[in-house]
């Protein structure tokens, strides 16, 4: 049993670092899967990213409710890809008092999970501060969400150009 948060920017290798860890599991691998896809270029990633998986592993996706999606994989190795775009699901709808419930629903129940449980997310702390109300909000919940994970995770990791750099072990 054990948790790890591996934080990145765009292109790092995060989710190349979390599929490799996956890949060289021997049991069960559920990927919960938090991209939608609103646009072409975002169905061909989705499809790319499918394809990189092998068809015996579950994925399920949960662009909101995370943490029911996150019960059903309850002792199994799971990889949840990403945080930051499950944020950005929630910001686009606006409701930030379901936010918070969901969010603190996520954290407990990835807290009791009885698996190897990777958790990929972009880390956007390290940029200017961004000039309109709903990117700062972004930035801010990520930073708070990154937080809240990385005090109860066994392990953090930042991938920079593809190198695993162990922050907390």
């Amino acid at each position: 049993m054990s948790t790890e948060l591996i934080l990145g920017g765009a292109r790092s290798g995060k989710s190349g670092y979390a599929l490799a860890q996956a890949l060289a599991h021997d049991g069960p691998v559920f990927w919960l899967a938090t991209a939608q896809a609103f646009d072409e270029e975002m169905q061909e990633r989705i499809i790319r990213h499918k394809a990189e998986r092998p068809a015996h592993w579950q994925t399920l996706e949960a662009p909101l409710q995370l943490a029911a999606a996150l019960a059903q994989s309850q002792g199994y190795f799971c990889v949840i890809d990403c945080l930051t775009l499950w944020l950005s699901n929630w910001l686009c709808k606006d409701d930030l008092a379901s936010w918070a419930q969901e969010k603190q629903a996520f954290i407990t129940t990835a807290a009791a999970h009885r698996g190897t449980l990777l958790l990929v997310s972009n880390e956007v702390g390290f940029g200017i501060v961004p000039d309109n109300a709903l990117a700062r909000l972004f930035r801010d919940e990520a930073g708070r969400l990154h937080q809240d994970i990385a005090r109860q995770a066994t392990n953090v990791t930042l991938v920079v150009a593809g190198i695993p750099v162990p922050v907390k072990r």
